[in-house]
């Protein structure tokens, strides 16, 4: 860069970015105000370097256009579109004044998609792509900074495009069939209602909805298993039956009895083996926000903030990737070393230094990022970190000591007891594990097993029964939705991006589509009643398969295999035939959305809800309730010879019984 002449505008995504830049590129930095927003002026030669600020998007696409179907839009200053984002006027305003001098331009962004078309953009209006320069940073560090302006390369057009597609997509599918859903319930009730669906916030959706229908219509049913304690070295230890559960009642009771009459097992089998366990990857963002839930409990789009506030303070490296690998010309030592300086580190640098001997080779995982590598801490020491921030930055550090460390020796033992009864050899089972060497746990811990000691058993030793009993079971449902759960879902169905599907989740919470059931989360009414809708009159909306369609062209586009402008009208043409469809039947679907909404009041209601009848006075989700709950009957008599009265005294206590099964059986009990 310092080879150019004349004016160099350096554009930054966030304000905290652009000082981290300037700072990095000169010690002598004018610092400017202006309309409160500060930018940096620097002078070395013939060069004049200007580091200007945006406020993350400036940009957004609109059209002057009423109705739907819309396919004409342009990008527009986020101030003219969005009430929310008026601060952003000023931002354009200092980078239009900077811009209108500039020979040269450099898009300093996040190296991602999305900041690839930040930058793209305001080049685009206010400078000249063509004199046009990208910076590819993977943290704020200065070396690292000056290290990037050192080597600047062309405009990185792929990813541009590919990010232009994405907005364009997002776009066309969320006002479109927002639009329609709106347009369908104006109809039917004279009233101007907030909906919105989306490309990928609909299947998201509807993976809840789904989730919650298998849950409120389940009946849980009964199994019998043996539970059994011993007595050894005057000690009574607990013993895990290992069969499959009984679904007698009667059986499982002879076997108790001839348990007892026997009074001893025989141990018969004792395994002892030893396992090595390689250390975890690196963090990507997704393994991060696994890991904050699991530990503390926050909340995936809680994590990605906070991950992208230290990367700001260039205390970790970008935060948004996929990669779980390291680059090999990162300085390894020189960040242990500087993390060594904080008295919280300071044993255990020492610690893996010693154990290394100071060759340093991290563990690396499958997955790569293009842009960026795993998440490290940088070695600049963090000052004035919140309790929740310590967390996250805590979590990273002792992830990153941990890729250098040696393995885990886990040496897990099992010894095997059995008794003979006349519905033949009986298995029961004790598991302890012992760790040999921590390795790569005395660094990150948060992984390490809990150790279980047990006696020294021989085989061919007979132990006596202490206590033989049997222990009713249930079936259980699915488990119910988290929000790291639906993340993880959305990683694996290839839906949304590592930047994007936090804030995808959160936005279904804002529309209240979604709402939180304890560590939970669950569809509103107003959920059910779209994902109803969809799925009903467009089940292509709703499926996964064709946003990972869509998705898969974007990777395309990045990758240079496909074009925008075939992707875009392809999109153009599903949308189109979709709403042709739609129009047939719009009075329908708005009334079923007025309904939900409760703006339309039906007569032939559910006995139990606000939902419309389907047959024998309950809607449909409770009707169906209501053939599971008969259905299961005969299963439970059978098992635990219950008339039918006591059958739903049962069910109704049971605390995994499904909601809709539970309301139906309430109501159904005091008719009886």
């Amino acid at each position: 860069m310092w080879s150019l002449n004349g004016k160099v505008v350096v554009i930054a995504e966030k304000p905290k970015a652009s000082y981290k830049i300037a700072t990095a590129l000169s010690p002598n930095i004018v610092r400017r105000v202006s309309y409160n927003i500060p930018y940096y002026l620097i002078r070395r030669g013939n060069v004049e370097i200007a580091i200007v600020s945006a406020a993350g998007h400036l940009f957004g696409l609109d059209s002057d256009e009423k109705g739907y179907p819309i396919f004409s839009y342009r990008w527009r200053p986020l101030y003219e579109i969005d009430d929310s984002a008026k601060h952003t006027y000023y931002y354009i305003k200092i980078i239009q004044e900077q811009c209108s001098r500039a020979d040269y331009y450099v898009n300093a962004c996040d190296y991602d998609i999305e900041g690839s078309v930040i930058g793209y953009l305001i080049i685009k209006f206010f400078g000249d792509v063509s004199r046009a320069f990208r910076a590819k940073f993977s943290s704020l560090t200065p070396m690292e900074i000056r290290e990037s302006f050192n080597n600047l390369s062309r405009l990185d057009y792929e990813m541009i495009e590919s990010g232009l597609c994405r907005h364009e997509l997002d776009w066309v599918w969320g006002i479109n069939i927002s639009r329609a859903l709106m347009d369908a319930i104006k109809l039917v009730t004279g009233k101007n209602v907030i909906l919105s669906a989306g490309r990928v916030q609909t299947p998201t959706l509807k993976h809840v909805v789904e989730n919650n229908i298998a849950r409120n219509l389940y009946v849980p049913v009964p199994q019998y298993t043996i539970s059994i304690s011993i007595i050894k070295d005057n000690r009574v230890i607990q013993l895990e039956y290992c069969g499959e559960p009984y679904e007698k009642l009667s059986d499982a009771k002879k076997i108790v009895d001839e348990l007892r009459d026997i009074g001893y097992l025989r141990v018969i089998d004792i395994k002892s083996e030893s396992y090595s366990y390689r250390p975890p990857p690196p963090f990507n963002l997704g393994d991060l926000q696994s890991e904050g839930f699991r530990i503390y409990g926050f909340s995936p789009y809680k994590t990605q903030s906070i991950a992208e506030k230290l990367y700001l303070d260039a205390y970790i490296s970008y935060p948004r990737t996929n990669s779980q690998k390291l680059p090999p010309t990162l300085n390894y030592r020189g960040i242990l070393e500087n993390l060594g300086r904080m008295p919280h580190y300071s044993n255990l640098v020492n610690q893996l230094l010693l154990e290394t001997r100071g060759v340093l080779k991290p563990i690396e995982g499958a997955k790569e990022d293009p842009a960026h590598p795993a998440i490290y801490p940088t070695g600049v020491l963090p000052r004035g970190l919140s309790q929740d921030e310590w967390k996250i930055y805590d979590l990273i550090v002792r992830r990153f000591l941990a890729t250098f460390s040696k393995n885990a020796i886990v040496n897990h033992t099992k010894v095997l007891f059995r008794a003979d009864t006349s519905m033949g050899e009986i298995l029961f089972e004790k598991n302890g594990l012992e760790i040999i060497d921590e390795g790569w746990m005395k660094y990150y811990y948060f992984m390490k097993p809990r150790e279980t000691v047990i006696p020294r058993f021989n085989i061919g030793e007979k132990v006596y029964i202490s206590k033989a009993s049997i222990r009713r079971i249930y079936s259980r449902p699915c488990d119910k939705i988290s929000k790291i759960s639906l993340l993880k879902w959305m990683e694996d169905s290839n839906i949304g991006t590592e930047s994007t599907r936090a804030r995808i989740i959160e936005l279904l919470f804002e529309r209240n589509y979604l709402k939180s059931s304890g560590r939970g989360i669950e569809a509103t009414d107003l959920g059910f009643g779209v994902i109803e809708v969809l799925d009903k009159f467009f089940p292509e909306l709703t499926s996964v398969e064709l946003t990972r369609f869509f998705e898969e062209k974007l990777e395309g586009i990045r990758k240079g295999l496909e074009k925008r402008e075939v992707v875009v009208r392809e999109a153009r043409e599903t949308i189109s035939k979709l709403l042709e469809k739609f129009n047939h039947e719009k009075e329908i679907i708005g009334r079923l959305l007025g309904i939900r909404k409760g703006l339309i009041q039906t007569t032939n209601k559910c006995r139990l809800c606000n939902r419309e009848v389907y047959s024998d006075n309950f809607c449909t989700y409770h009707y169906r309730a209501f053939i599971i709950l008969k259905d299961s009957y005969n299963v439970w008599k059978e098992r635990e010879n219950l008339d039918w009265f006591e059958y739903l005294k049962k069910i109704i206590n049971l605390r995994i019984t499904g909601r809709w099964v539970r309301e139906v059986a309430e109501y159904v009990m005091k008719r009886v």
